[in-house]
C-alpha cells in the first residue's frame, strides 16, 4: 500500500509554466512538455519537498518505477521514436520529476540532449489541449498492464 501523499503538493512554477496536466496516477502527476517538436512527458511524484529519488519512501520509489515502466511501455508502443530518453536531471528545477522524451533520428536536438537545445516551441492552445487529450486515451486504451494506475486520467 502507498504511504499517504503529503500535504501541500504543488508542481514547481516553472514545471507548471513550461507543461500541461495530463492526469494524476497513484504517486505521481502527469505532465505534457509544451514543446511541439517532441512527445516529452513527465512524471512528477505528488509528494512535497521532495528533491531526491531517496527521500520518497520504498513503497513510494517502487510505486515511481511502476509508473515510469508503464509511461514508457505507452510511449514506445505509440510512436515510430529511434529511441526513448528517460532523465530526472535537478539542476534547473529541484523538485523530483522524471522526463520521458520521445527521440528520431534528426530531430532539432539530435543526437545531443533536448535539455537546453533551444527554446521551446509551444503548441497552440488548442493543439496542446488535444495532445494531453491523446496522451490520456492512449493511456486508457493501451493493451500494457496499466489500467489501474489509469483510472484517475
Amino acid at each position: 500500500m502507498l504511504t499517504s501523499i503529503t500535504a501541500p503538493f504543488i508542481v514547481d512554477s516553472r514545471l507548471n509554466a513550461d507543461t500541461h496536466p495530463v492526469g494524476d496516477w497513484p504517486l505521481s502527476r502527469l505532465l505534457l512538455f509544451n514543446d511541439c517538436r517532441y512527445d516529452w512527458l513527465v512524471l512528477v511524484p505528488r509528494v512535497a519537498e521532495v528533491t531526491e529519488w531517496v527521500q520518497l519512501s520504498e513503497v513510494q520509489q517502487e510505486q515511481l518505477w511502476r509508473e515510469s515502466r508503464c509511461l514508457s511501455e505507452v510511449l514506445l508502443a505509440c510512436s515510430d521514436a529511434s529511441k526513448l530518453n528517460i532523465g530526472a536531471l535537478g539542476n534547473v528545477v529541484s523538485q523530483l520529476h522524471i522526463h520521458h522524451v520521445m527521440r528520431h533520428h534528426g530531430d532539432a536536438a539530435w543526437p545531443g540532449p533536448v535539455w537546453g537545445h533551444s527554446p521551446a516551441q509551444p503548441y497552440t492552445t488548442e493543439a496542446l489541449s488535444a495532445r494531453a487529450q491523446y496522451w490520456r486515451e492512449q493511456l486508457r486504451d493501451s493493451s500494457q498492464p496499466v489500467g489501474q494506475l489509469l483510472q484517475n486520467l
